[in-house]
């Protein structure tokens, strides 16, 4: 199976999802840290890779970005050369090798599925494409909610009118927007108690309480803060090539 879309959408975290509900050992690879600049040894990494996910069995094997070693043969888009070829021909030969005795069950994942090649999306390969696109309204609330869980919120905030104000927003766009209102509190936080303190030393606090904590909940400027620093990492370019890639392979 092949997961693609926009970067920052949680197709990491859904292949660590499946892997938890099939009850499955669960190997993670990033792309990048399979390709060194020794001859061959790339592709002992890659057999070295398959061995253990077959020794691991029942096993899901995830390639986190694998454009990185599954760029088209013979485009030099790798820098490699020959190298990279011979490190994709290695990916697909273990592939291939898996064999039905083996439960090895393998999920790729990429921002940039129009540069990979052909040879690992036929059947038999990564054959189940799955698009995985921006969140949707009810999916950003949720995102909202869960970042958030620990936080005190004053009630006067919607999330969900914070959710239709990031249309287009990525996962890690949401997860970032949390944190610059988390940080504009706790920097709101700092200042006060500063301020505090400076008036009991010139005498003037003897009323002022300083275990009090000065913003216990995040409101509505916060958010404001929040949303006025924060900005969208996929462009509309970038989702019509998905869109693109979706349609020729549907």
């Amino acid at each position: 199976i092949l997961f693609y879309g926009p970067p920052g959408c949680g197709k990491t975290l859904l292949a660590k999802a499946i892997a938890t509900e099939c009850s499955s050992n669960f190997i993670s690879i990033k792309g990048p840290e399979l390709l060194t600049m020794w001859f061959d040894e790339s592709e002992a990494n890659v057999r070295e890779v398959f061995d253990k996910a077959r020794q691991s069995a029942p096993c899901v094997l995830f390639f986190d970005e694998l454009d990185s070693i599954g760029i088209q043969r013979g485009s030099g888009n790798g820098g490699g050369g020959e190298a990279s070829d011979r490190v994709i021909n290695q990916l697909l030969t273990e592939m291939d090798g898996i064999g039905a005795k083996k439960n090895v069950f393998i999920i790729g994942a990429t921002n940039r599925p129009d540069i990979l090649d052909d040879a690992l999306l036929r059947p038999g390969r990564l054959d189940q494409l799955v698009y995985i696109p921006l969140p949707d309204l009810k999916s950003r609330i949720s995102i909202l909610k869960s970042v958030l869980r620990k936080v005190p919120i004053d009630q006067n905030v919607s999330l969900e009118f914070i959710a239709k104000m990031c249309e287009k927003f990525s996962g890690a766009d949401l997860k970032e927007l949390c944190n610059q209102i988390c940080k504009s509190a706790i920097k709101e936080a700092i200042e006060a108690e500063l301020s505090k303190k400076s008036l009991m030393k010139d005498g003037k606090g003897e009323d002022l309480d300083l275990g009090e904590d000065p913003v216990p909940t995040l409101s509505r400027r916060h958010f404001e803060y929040g949303l006025a620093n924060c900005r969208m990492s996929v462009g509309d370019a970038d989702l019509n090539k998905y869109e693109e890639f979706k349609r020729k392979y549907d």
